[in-house]
């Protein structure tokens, strides 16, 4: 192998790793571009989710664990329909003793008896 081709294929070897850093910065950009989050609000979020969710099925109350969990942003958002006012409070205050939890919006109704 010549100077010349050795040159060449140094060259290349940095224009592959340029190139596949920068592909790696764009989507990383565009993970944050499209939820408006950085990956580490994502994964808060997520981790927020699931503890409500654990936290709520371990309450044993059967209609608990129906109750849908979201989280934006450290904020927790519940939705469904509980059996009375009691477990929708009681749903609220689990959520809300969940570590790094910002707030909680109750959607929950209370079904028709």
């Amino acid at each position: 192998m010549g100077k010349e081709e050795s040159r060449i294929m140094r060259s290349l070897k940095r224009f592959t790793a340029f190139t596949l850093v920068a592909l790696g910065s764009v989507a990383l950009v565009a993970c944050t571009s499209t939820t408006g989050k950085t990956a580490g609000e994502d994964v808060d979020d997520v981790a927020i989710t699931s503890e409500v969710k654990t936290k709520l099925a371990a309450e044993k109350m059967s209609t608990l664990t129906k109750i849908g969990v979201d989280t934006d942003r450290r904020t927790v958002y519940l939705t469904g329909t509980v059996d009375n006012a009691e477990m929708r409070i009681r749903a609220e205050e689990i959520a809300r003793n969940v570590k790094h939890v910002n707030g909680v919006v109750n959607n929950l109704t209370v079904r028709a008896q």
